[in-house]
């Protein structure tokens, strides 16, 4: 019996099985932190446990089908480890766990690096690298090869496809019995209950927003069967026009959101107490302005994903699995937004963020927005920078007011943070007469009381300029700001440390230099413009006027789904059949960068114009030459040039990765 065993059932199944179940083990161990927790889990959830080891086991037993069976495993394992090794580092800085979004974000996440990773830690990074490739090339060289004759390769592609059957057959049973799922309402606790290979997997294949059962126009003008605020533009009837309820618009005044980096109360965090109060500004607003809490999309992470709620009015959990809407559909297609209902209005939309440009695609993506202009920090001069090397806030002030004042009409202006970004040192950075806020009571641990303390002394910061900002705006026309976090920071915290129970719910003030009526209200990141835009008498735009009005419908969301879908994968019904928004010519910038004369002087070639910033670089006959920016009103070129001629200049605004964000040519 063990010969003909040996003869059709191929050892190297027993390899694979207990190759797989080690590294679910592994990859288990390292996304929870503990080997001891991987355990737990296996007693636990031993159905959950066994499928993962199955998913890992189908994808090494095509090795049954391979000469070089020893380096396929090495292969194979490598990819799965560095799966958990990823996800495990990942899940030390930031609440939500790796996904193949992150995949799409691989620039954004090495230009950041250096904020989460000590020069040592980078270091043993490159040389685990060079260490796999060394790997791969010992085991293709010097890993035995199995004989063709030693191989039943029709045995075994029918295994294969028995194994196959199988892992479908229990997908199906586990999500039927509920052991399993595919709708992950928290991306992070998913990956705990359902185990790390399946729930990845489930943000490689399940992309987009699924096609709603029955799909159809009359589906989608039924959501309105009480009319929409739509009107018929008389040159093209078939495209719909969006307007304002007639009547409705009682102010038009300037409107800035101001999207707070990981802002949260601190004093909600049960236990502990501070030196003194991290953000008496924004308490004091939320005594004269409309508040609450405001539920959001992300913990930890996920910037991108609240901004898109916010501006759009889409909820982001009808998306795959970790997706960011901002590297999949965005990028091919224009989305009704926030600018886009305002410019109907006669406002002109501009975006602010003092990070890179490029990052999460936003200088591309904007555009499909709708705004006009985009001043990311490669435009910014006199910026400071946090111990972890992110940009200070204060800076925005000024870019808030150059953007208002670049237009005579009013306003939309879109903020985006970056001050409060974590991970946060677990080491004292701050010295002690610059620590403003210390934790008095609640924390033991040193290494947390230090990261508490860097926190809340950043959001101290922050709060200053909510202040200043409020005070700089108040003598403008009418104004409008709303305040608000993106996202829970990384701290280790959970929802029984906080007064309010959620690690999903940061807060939000709506405040006015004109007396606008105080109506406090839970929302969601979703509802939150929409709600703004009804407290000034503003009801354009699908979503908005949806979000105003059937918010109480017990299938709200159902329809939202079908109106998200519709808008940007189906048929846009809802539009008469054709995508009424075009991408806008983005501008960078709203300062002119301009030059006014170019000389030597010495070995050196020295331009002279207006808004220069350390990222402008010079390029002569379009090749960049090194370029040292002086001031804001001088660059120099050490090695000077040959040509005197204007038209062989240009001067662009280059972010990290050579990224060319614009180009002033032929500076003449």
């Amino acid at each position: 019996m063990k010969e003909q065993v040996r003869k059709y059932i191929d050892p190297g199944l027993a390899h694979a099985a207990g190759l797989a179940f080690i590294l679910n083990f592994i990859i288990e161990s390292l996304g929870r932190h503990s080997p001891l927790q991987s355990l737990i889990f296996l007693f636990n959830s031993p159905k959950v446990f066994l499928y993962n080891v199955l998913l890992i086991f189908i994808t090494l037993s095509f090795s049954l089908m391979l000469k070089r069976r020893i380096f396929y495993y090495v292969v194979a394992s490598v990819l799965w480890l560095a799966l958990g090794i990823t996800n495990g580092v990942i899940l030390s800085f930031r609440m939500t766990p790796f996904t193949v979004s992150d995949l799409a974000l691989f620039e954004n996440g090495i230009s950041i690096i250096a904020n989460y990773m000590s020069t040592w830690q980078i270091v043993l990074l490159v040389l685990g690298i060079i260490a796999v490739i060394a790997l791969f090339v010992i085991a293709f060289i010097f890993a035995p090869k199995k004989q063709n004759q030693g191989i039943p390769y029709k045995t075994n592609l029918l295994l294969i496809i028995v194994f196959c059957l199988l892992f479908a057959a229990a997908t199906n049973a586990g999500i039927e019995n509920r052991w399993l799922s595919k709708y992950f309402p928290n991306l992070g606790y998913a990956y705990r209950d359902y185990g790390v290979p399946y729930c990845f997997l489930n943000t490689w294949l399940i992309r987009g927003i699924s096609t709603p059962t029955g799909y159809s126009a009359d589906m989608v003008r039924e959501i309105f069967d009480d009319g929409i605020p739509m009107g018929i533009d008389e040159a093209d009837p078939a495209i719909p026009v969006l307007q304002t309820v007639e009547g409705a618009m009682r102010r038009r005044p300037n409107i800035v959101f101001v999207q707070l980096e990981s802002f949260i109360d601190p004093n909600l965090i049960r236990g502990v107490e501070f030196s003194k109060d991290p953000i008496p500004n924004f308490h004091m607003l939320q005594q004269k302005g409309s508040t609450g809490f405001l539920r959001v999309p992300s913990v930890g992470a996920g910037t991108a994903n609240t901004e898109f709620e916010v501006l759009t009015g889409m909820r982001i959990r009808f998306f795959g699995p970790g997706e960011y809407p901002y590297k999949t559909v965005l990028k091919e297609t224009t989305c009704e937004s926030a600018c886009y209902i305002l410019k109907d209005l006669g406002y002109t939309s501009h975006a602010i963020h003092n990070h890179r440009g490029a990052f999460y695609g936003r200088n591309l993506v904007f555009s499909n927005l709708g705004f006009d202009t985009f001043t990311s920090i490669e435009y910014m001069n006199n910026v400071k920078k946090t111990p972890r090397n992110w940009a200070k806030d204060y800076v925005l002030i000024d870019e808030i007011r150059a953007a208002m004042e670049s237009t005579e009409g009013k306003d939309f202006v879109f903020t985006i943070s970056v001050q409060g970004h974590g991970k946060y040192p677990e080491k004292q950075v701050i010295s002690d007469e610059d620590l403003k806020i210390r934790v008095t009571e609640g924390i033991e641990d040193e290494a947390q009381r230090n990261a508490m303390e860097y926190y809340v002394n950043q959001l101290y910061e922050m709060d200053q300029f909510i202040g200043d900002l409020v005070e700089v705006l108040k003598d403008y026309e009418e104004t409008v700001i709303v305040f608000y976090g993106d996202h829970f920071p990384v701290l280790d915290l959970s929802e029984e440390d906080m007064e309010n129970g959620s690690i999903y719910e940061t807060e939000y003030v709506i405040v006015s230099n004109f007396g606008l009526p105080k109506i406090d209200e839970h929302l969601y990141a979703y509802q939150l413009s929409a709600r703004v835009f009804e407290l000034l008498g503003i009801h354009s735009g699908i979503l908005t006027w949806y979000h105003q009005t059937k918010s109480d419908y017990g299938n709200y969301l159902d329809n939202l789904k079908i109106l998200q879908y519709d808008m940007l994968y189906g048929n846009r019904y809802i539009y008469g059949g054709q995508n009424p928004f075009e991408p806008t010519e983005l501008q960078m910038g709203v300062r002119e960068i301009r030059v006014d004369k170019i000389f030597n002087f010495g070995k050196s070639t020295y331009v002279v114009g207006e808004n220069f910033t350390p990222y402008s670089k010079v390029a002569v006959n379009g090749d960049f030459v090194e370029t040292v920016f002086v001031n804001p009103t001088i660059l120099r070129i050490p090695d000077g040039v040959k040509s005197k001629d204007p038209l062989d200049f240009s001067i662009s605004q280059v972010g990290k990765y050579n990224t060319v964000l614009s180009t002033l040519e032929d500076v003449e």
